[in-house]
């Protein structure tokens, strides 16, 4: 029998999405509007150029630059750090699933960046939707 991450008992390790797709802050906002499309995912990490983590880029990001005009008419000329949301807000990956749910309903975000020991390094991704199918688990298996 496969055990699944449940909310109780599991750490932010375990339901992860490992190696994250990652932008660098000086990437034009069209690059990253394309990865967010190209690989189905909802925000980016934003990196410097030594890799260090810097800020996050997300899809409702995407959709103010949008809906604001003086954004919209400069889109050319942004780059991510012009829209991203910085700090991002991060967890290690032994955090555990029901402080990083906590943390997530606290500054209501969808999603928190997994750093590595140096606290600097993303690592993975925990969203909102990996939570919802760890209670899934829960529920299913008990």
């Amino acid at each position: 029998m496969t055990t699944r991450p449940t909310m109780a008992s599991s750490t932010v390790g375990e339901l992860m999405t490992p190696d994250p797709v990652r932008i660098q802050s000086s990437a034009p906002l069209a690059h990253a509007a394309h990865l967010l499309d190209q690989h189905h995912i909802h925000g980016l990490p934003v990196v410097d150029e030594a890799g260090a983590l810097v800020g996050v880029v997300s899809q409702t990001d995407m959709l103010r630059a949008r809906t604001t005009e003086h954004l919209w008419s400069s889109w050319r000329g942004l780059q991510v750090r012009h829209l991203m949301s910085t700090p991002a807000l991060t967890v290690s990956a032994d955090t555990s699933l029901t402080d990083a749910a906590a943390r997530m309903e606290e500054y209501q975000v969808h999603r928190l960046v997994v750093v590595g020991p140096d606290g600097t390094s993303p690592i993975g991704i925990v969203s909102t939707s990996d939570m919802v199918r760890a209670m899934a688990a829960e529920v299913a298996d008990g």
